[in-house]
């Protein structure tokens, strides 16, 4: 956030108004609850989920028998955008960052042999929050749970995969409409069950520093007060079923700075509005340590990561924790690294005392003043989205991208030029390479099973109350009329899927393509001096001379990841090494890749995968391109890959895979490297448009 002092001293907290609050008194800087952690600790979660339902519930099962204390779902990417697993679209990435939910059945099964009565249940889930919310609810109707017995939380912060995660299925107009049907339904129907997480945790993986992180999250929430404030729903009554959701990284003091202030700005926020009750003024939140932060040389340094970023969210006073797994920027955590991870938190808990005192950094000159000037740097952004007219506006106009954008890239241009050091990757780098094991999804047996059960489902049912409940609820998005996640209960019970409820509401409102875009500069402004970035850049400089053209290369995001934090960084430092950059949408197909050649030639492709689906998608497109006369085009890839799938890669055609940490000069000069080859043409010639 801030260059640090060399210290502090009392004339730098003379005229802070809060420091007279007490853990537990408004506005709750200082945590809370007044006993906080000791009667009882923060919540011990796990972010799981990958594969089938079984194999999900195993690993809850695991999670629960190890100390975890709540569940956290993760779902597939398929799940995320509204697709059934025998989807065309969908095929590459069923079941690889998350579980796959086709229907109720899949989540009675996820949930099997789980009192849904005695364990809170967190669901990460957006995009499709109506048939995710429905099943969830359906599925413990019929184990016998009664719905004011479900405790946990739907994320249903949809504003945020506008600006950073992507996984949006319809326009903001109408999502907000969903978002805001199921914080009234669950008001009205699941009393225990939070109808809200407001995540700020995805700005900072996205590269928002954290007064940007905090000062968004706040923006989103003060939008969704405004609607559900519209509906006529109490704050006093509502405000305290609210969650957020944040990042902690390793920016330790700010971080622990940044949880403080969060607390006493959103009092702030709703006692303006009229809220009365310290109940609906207290903010209560959910951290994870940075998965950003992780690295993939020397990943068992993770492990010493993960603890510094846990202890600044317990000093910051979180309610639950999840704990990064060391190999995560490998590929998924393996269930010894889970293990690892849950058992972080409870020797915090457990073996060091950390429980015994509430804020323990309360009255620290140096913790007070950092906590005020993140309060004051927050409030400057949230005025700056002000300006653009409120936050939906900001995301229309691009605002917010291009903020986390150039913080992504300035951050990247720092450890590149070693001003932000990372033991092992640009400082103390070891010679010696450490092998870890790493998490393998038999995706095509999954995708056989799931295709096998929709088919079951679908002979089974009745389809004539299938098509009812459909129409229903497509009737019900047209005419702006009835509650969308109650008349999507009724479809899931009839047993209807989760890509038809999504059907019904597309026939209404079409699914939404955002467009793709960098800044040149973002990334380069701070290493114009940095000597191995002007070499890099020469070199661009002396292949354009000599073929009286720059290099060029086209960015694509292939299959169903929405993440696109390093596809716009990469784009952002090519550019501005001098190379001819065109940035492809997220989402993009091998045809509409092929289409974009056609139009344009290009001397290369790089290609961004952090699903786990690289194999299947890559050869997708290394077929297409030969197909169509493209087979010498150099192909480049970058994301988490783990080592053993890298050979394959390059028999596929891939000529160089780039990890997570390589320094953006390798990769300007690799890729350089490759197209001087091909240099004796102006450009890849299709042969078919001959």
């Amino acid at each position: 956030m801030q260059n640090h002092k060399p210290y502090y001293t009392r004339d730098d907290i003379s005229d802070l108004p809060h420091l007279s609050s007490l853990p537990g008194e408004a506005p709750f800087v200082r945590g809370p609850f007044e006993s906080m952690y000791r009667q009882k600790p923060w919540t011990i979660r796990q972010y799981t989920g990958f594969a089938s339902a079984e194999e999900s519930n195993a690993a809850f099962k695991r999670c629960l028998a190890e100390g975890g204390q709540g569940l956290s779902v993760a779902f597939d990417l398929a799940t995320h955008l509204g697709f059934d697993s025998d989807h065309p679209a969908a095929q590459a990435d069923v079941g690889r960052t998350g579980v796959a939910i086709d229907s109720v059945e899949d989540m009675k099964r996820l949930f099997a042999g789980i009192d849904l009565s005695q364990v809170s249940v967190s669901m990460t889930m957006n995009g499709a929050v109506l048939p995710i919310m429905a099943t969830f609810i359906v599925a413990a109707e019929e184990s016998g749970v009664p719905r004011q017995q479900l405790r946990g939380t739907i994320q249903n912060d949809i504003l945020k995969e506008f600006m950073v995660r992507n996984t949006y299925i319809f326009e903001p107009e109408p999502s907000i409409r969903i978002s805001t049907d199921v914080v009234e339904y669950l008001s009205q129907e699941l009393p225990n069950f939070n109808s809200m997480s407001i995540s700020g945790y995805h700005f900072q993986e996205a590269g928002a520093e954290p007064a940007l992180e905090l000062a968004l999250t706040l923006a989103n929430a003060r939008a969704y007060l405004d609607q559900i404030a519209d509906r006529g729903i109490d704050l006093d009554a509502f405000c305290h079923r609210l969650s957020f959701f944040f990042g902690v990284g390793m920016n330790f003091f700010d971080e622990i700075a940044k949880l403080r202030a969060a607390r006493l700005l959103w009092s702030e926020e709703v006692e303006r509005r009229g809220a009365t009750s310290d109940r609906a003024k207290r903010m209560k939140m959910h951290c994870q340590t940075s998965g950003w932060s992780l690295t993939a040389q020397e990943p068992q340094n993770n492990l010493i990561r993960t603890t510094i970023e846990a202890m600044a969210a317990v000093f910051g006073g979180t309610q639950s924790l999840h704990t990064n797994a060391y190999d995560e920027a490998l590929s998924l955590p393996t269930d010894h690294s889970a293990r690892l991870a849950r058992n972080t938190q409870l020797i915090l808990q457990h073996e060091t005392g950390i429980c015994d005192v509430a804020d323990p950094w309360g009255g620290s000159y140096m913790m007070e003043a950092l906590t005020q000037a993140m309060v004051n740097k927050v409030r400057g952004y949230v005025d700056d989205i002000d300006a653009q007219g409120g936050v939906i506006a900001a995301i229309e106009s691009g605002w917010v991208r291009d903020r986390i954008h150039e913080s992504a890239a300035q951050t990247q241009a720092a450890t590149d030029s070693g001003r932000r050091p990372i033991i092992g990757v640009n400082r103390f780098v070891s010679d010696e390479e450490l092998q870890s094991s790493t998490r393998q999804i038999d995706a095509e047996s999954l995708i056989g099973e799931q295709r096998h059960r929709l088919q079951q489902l679908r002979e089974r049912r009745d389809d004539e109350a299938v098509d009812h409940a459909l129409a229903a609820l497509s009737a019900s998005a047209r005419q702006q009329q009835g509650n969308l996640l109650a008349l999507t209960v009724d479809a899931i019970r009839a047993r209807a899927t989760l890509g038809e409820c999504t059907r019904a509401l597309l026939l209404s409102w079409p699914r939404y393509r955002a467009l793709s875009r960098f800044s040149p500069n973002a990334y380069a402004e701070s290493r114009r001096h940095d000597a191995s970035w002007r070499r890099a850049q020469r070199r661009v400089e002396t292949f354009s001379l000599n073929n009286l053209r720059n290099p060029s290369i086209l960015i694509v995001k292939l299959g169903l990841d929405g993440h696109d934090r390093g596809a716009r960084v990469v784009a952002a430092a090519l550019a501005n090494a001098g190379f001819r950059v065109e940035l492809s949408p997220l989402f993009s197909t091998p045809q509409q890749v092929l289409q974009q050649l056609h139009k344009t030639g290009f001397d290369a492709i790089g290609i961004s995968l952090l699903s786990g689906a690289h194999l299947a998608l890559v050869q997708e497109l290394k077929t297409a391109l030969d197909r169509e006369g493209y087979a010498d085009l150099p192909l480049f890839l970058g994301g988490v890959i783990p080592k053993e799938d890298q050979t394959r890669l390059e028999a596929i055609g891939i000529q160089h895979v780039f990890g997570p940490g390589t320094p953006m000069e390798r990769i300007v000069e690799s890729i350089l490297a490759r197209v001087a080859l091909n240099a004796t043409e102006p450009m890849p010639i299709n042969i078919r448009s001959i």
